[in-house]
């Protein structure tokens, strides 16, 4: 069997579409952050259990960098004007305040990696003929992507 290629991780574009998706449908963008990952740089004082929700539309930030890697902006937090700095890796989720209307992702890439791998032996164990008992159709699951 051929080796398959290794692939960046989809977060980053996800991310991207998702908050213009949200944007061109006139509601507001929120980041669902992880404020305790590693080189996330938020106004700690709005942190509770440990995430903050930020929101990235473009009336609210000045400066929006949305990159493969980290993802910049500079936004008001009291008053203040602040520079945050969040992982991309740190992005929990991407939805509209108006709504709920998005996307969650799993906490960490290793664990966006465990699911990929119990989803390929899945698939290797289970087929579209697949039947269960009483000739009931298995049931199609989901697979994260990263």
């Amino acid at each position: 069997m051929a080796e398959t290629p290794e692939m960046s991780s989809s977060r980053p574009y996800l991310i991207r579409a998702l908050h213009e998706w949200i944007s061109d449908n006139g509601m507001t963008p929120l980041l669902l952050v992880d404020a305790d990952a590693p080189a996330v740089d938020v106004p700690r004082a709005f942190v509770e259990d440990g995430k903050i929700i930020l929101n990235v539309s473009m009336s609210a930030v000045q400066g929006l960098e949305l990159g493969d890697e980290l993802i910049q902006f500079r936004a008001r937090f009291s008053g203040a004007v602040k520079q945050i700095s969040v992982p991309v890796t740190a992005v929990l989720a991407v939805y509209a305040r108006e709504t709920s209307a998005g996307m969650m992702f799993p906490e960490t890439e290793s664990d966006a990696e465990q699911t990929d791998e119990a989803g390929a032996e899945a698939d290797a164990t289970n087929s579209d003929t697949d039947t269960q008992p009483d000739d009931k159709p298995s049931r199609p699951h989901l697979r994260v992507i990263k």
